[in-house]
């Protein structure tokens, strides 16, 4: 059993790392939202942020448990992902393009792994 679980995380670990990087780089923007002049006009912007990196956490969660359920969060992890780059577009306060490059790299790494054909992934 240990061979299988170890192969189906080798299969997962980039969009695991992906999304472990965003559920930080998250919790970091929200944060720093908050701390923003303006906090009101960077709410939503906040909000996304803590919801992105829930669902992340989430994620990760469920992969490293080898969920069957997982690639329902790998498409939400992607929306909330693409919304979140969106809205922060808005602010020019984190409208770095490397950001937004990497906003959009974690969102196309959760989208891979959903594509992938359910048989590819083992459940134990």
């Amino acid at each position: 059993m240990a061979g299988a679980a170890a192969l189906q995380n080798s299969k997962w670990h980039s969009c695991i790392e992906a999304c472990i990087r965003c559920a930080e780089a998250y919790e970091f923007y929200a944060t720093s939202d908050l701390k923003e002049q303006d906090v009101e006009m960077m709410a939503t912007c906040a909000q996304i942020s803590r919801e992105c990196a829930s669902v992340c956490r989430t994620s990760v969660s469920l992969m490293s448990m080898r969920s069957r359920f997982a690639k329902q969060y790998w498409n939400l992890c992607a929306d909330i992902c693409e919304a979140c780059a969106r809205e922060c577009e808005r602010h020019r306060v984190r409208s770095l393009p490397e950001m937004r490059a990497e906003i959009r790299a974690w969102a196309d790494e959760c989208r891979r792994m959903a594509r992938q054909k359910k048989t590819d992934f083992v459940y134990l």
